[in-house]
């Protein structure tokens, strides 16, 4: 069982930054693909970006790519989504997800996560 405890978020003004983290205490994030997925009001969760075991692999949907960047250190058992140049349709509340895979692994779907963060909501006012 891996708990994951999400912090950051917020309001943001459009072309702002924010910066999201996630935590897995416990000695074994380094054993999980992680990965942040998103859920705007009305709509269903949608994939954002993803790394592997190693930090060496990552992968970003193309609705971020370019202002969105993940990142993970495995000593401090943290990952990172660094959100820049944000925009109104990047309100949502934001997850994030830790499952298996190997090292250079990285997963796009939902279902290759089993463990899941409690959410933190994101808002970009115009």
């Amino acid at each position: 069982q891996v708990q994951l405890r999400q912090s950051g978020g917020g309001l943001v003004q459009a072309g702002g930054s924010l910066r999201l983290s996630c935590r897995a205490p416990g000695g074994t994030f380094g054993y999980y693909t992680m990965g942040w997925f998103r859920q705007a009001p009305g709509k269903e969760r949608e994939f954002v970006a993803t790394i592997s075991r190693s930090g060496t692999k990552t992968y970003v949907a193309d609705s971020v790519k370019g202002r969105f960047t993940i990142s993970r250190d495995n000593a401090k058992s943290t990952m990172t989504l660094q959100m820049n140049s944000m925009k109104p349709e990047d309100t949502a509340l934001y997850y994030c997800a830790a499952g298996p895979g190997a090292v250079d692994s990285i997963g796009t779907s939902a279902s290759q996560y089993d463990f899941w963060g409690q959410g933190t909501q994101v808002t970009v006012s115009p």
